[in-house]
């Protein structure tokens, strides 16, 4: 069967198999066996194809990669372990959101410490004013998922009021171009902060506030899963959630 993941992306791009076969060095012929065909290109072609065409291997070509393999990748995408939210270096909030080029995501309840934090609000400004696109999901302050966090952590009322603290922090975000809110009413297992093809993911624990819960720095590599698994929930979170009222 034709391989339509990589027509459909080598479409998507506004590319010619000409141009893609021409960038990655090899005959235009190997490029159209690949996808009439469904040849599997040897690994360093797979690489360089995923790499031009900006997706990943496995997306691509779904069983050319063992099982071995894929844990193998996903293991090395783990960059390091941080054993409490705070304590992540300040420097490294501001210097993972400092690196997007593309895509900046945030998946919290309230993430007040951000909202807090002006050199973060002024990133965010300054990157959708580039171009990058800027996603923020807030906690429902009305929704019982809210209400039941609240009541895990040993704070009750208080997570609503820090995400309308936090809203009222993002007043002037709020205003610009490129930076889209929107209000989730999901039970959230991971708080998720997203820039391009990096991630930290706040844990949570019963019981346990998030400050105080384990944190992973993440970086996606051709063949890992980690980040796609992440980065995949963070979208289906995002087609749930409502845009926030204006004010």
């Amino acid at each position: 069967m034709p391989n339509e993941r990589l027509r459909a992306a080598l479409l998507e791009q506004g590319m010619t198999i000409a141009a893609l076969a021409e960038s990655i060095g090899v005959d235009q012929k190997t490029v159209e066996r690949w996808i009439t065909r469904d040849r599997t290109p040897y690994r360093r072609h797979r690489y360089a194809v995923a790499s031009r065409l900006g997706v990943d291997e496995t997306f691509l070509w779904p069983e050319a990669l063992t099982s071995e393999q894929v844990t193998s990748a996903s293991g090395s995408e783990l960059v390091t372990i941080y054993p409490h939210r705070s304590s992540v270096p300040r420097d490294a909030w501001g210097h993972l959101f400092s690196t997007a080029k593309e895509e900046i995501g945030v998946l919290v309840y309230a993430g007040l410490f951000l909202s807090e934090d002006s050199g973060i609000q002024r990133t965010f400004t300054e990157k959708a004013k580039a171009g990058v696109r800027v996603r923020i999901l807030l906690g429902d302050p009305d929704s019982p998922q809210v209400a039941e966090r609240g009541a895990d952590e040993g704070v009750d009322d208080a997570m609503a009021a820090k995400i309308r603290n936090a809203l009222v922090l993002y007043k002037n975000l709020r205003r610009q171009d490129g930076v889209e809110f929107r209000f989730h009413r999901t039970v959230l297992y991971n708080s998720i902060y997203r820039a391009d093809d990096q991630l930290l993911v706040n844990t949570h624990l019963y019981g346990v506030t998030a400050p105080h819960a384990p944190v992973w720095h993440l970086r996606r590599i051709a063949g890992g899963e980690l980040v796609n698994t992440y980065i995949e929930s963070f979208e289906r979170v995002w087609e749930g959630a409502t845009p926030i009222p204006e004010e």
